[in-house]
């Protein structure tokens, strides 16, 4: 007896997932996970605003980028989510004016959690590799781990592995290194400025 075909997810499968999960369509299936827990959300925020300042606005840095969070990205059949993704200016000129972008990136980084790990580590970056990105970054925050990878010849080639206390100086953006434990600032103790005046006792 034939076996029968199992259905392919649709765009509206995906429009359909409630707002607090995040959702993908990979190779016709729907994957959804929740949202991130907050050390995720810190971790994308921090290296956002690492990023953006040298290479988006060229304060301090070359400039010529465009980052946007969380955008969602149309790859041929695929439609992913990466938590951070990044575009050379020469390839987004203008605003993209859909909700979701074709134009595939030039840099993405996931940041891993236990939901996410399979996908991230496996098939994920098996479809960034075969959408041409030029480099990836994993960031795991429970493990204070930070991987770089480069595309070379369709490959993924692990370029350096950033561990606490260490600098990240990763291509595409080693031009301005910046310290992996400013993105983790509940790890250190809050900061004490001996100026600011002192607060009136109760």
């Amino acid at each position: 007896m034939a076996e029968a075909a199992v259905r392919q997810a649709t765009y509206a499968d995906l429009e359909a997932v409630p707002e607090h999960r995040v959702a993908e369509i990979i190779d016709g299936v729907l994957e959804t996970h929740p949202r991130p827990r907050p050390r995720h959300g810190i971790a994308a925020a921090r290296l956002s605003g690492e990023l953006d300042r040298p290479f988006a606005r060229g304060r301090g840095g070359p400039g010529g980028w465009v980052f946007i969070i969380e955008p969602e990205l149309h790859l041929g059949s695929q439609v992913v989510v990466p938590d951070l993704a990044g575009w050379r200016r020469e390839r987004m000129p203008t605003e993209p004016e859909d909700a979701y972008i074709e134009t595939p990136p030039d840099w993405i980084c996931e940041i891993l959690s236990p939901s996410t790990i399979r996908l991230d580590r496996g098939r994920k970056r098996s479809i960034y590799g075969e959408a041409g990105i030029g480099h990836l970054w994993l960031l795991d925050p429970g493990e204070g781990v930070l991987e770089g990878f480069a595309l070379e010849k369709g490959r993924w080639v692990l370029l350096a592995t950033i561990q606490r206390g260490e600098t990240v100086a990763l291509p595409p953006f080693d031009a301005v290194p910046f310290p992996f434990d400013d993105l983790f600032p509940f790890d250190n103790p809050p900061f004490d400025d001996p100026a600011a005046p002192a607060l009136p006792e109760t």
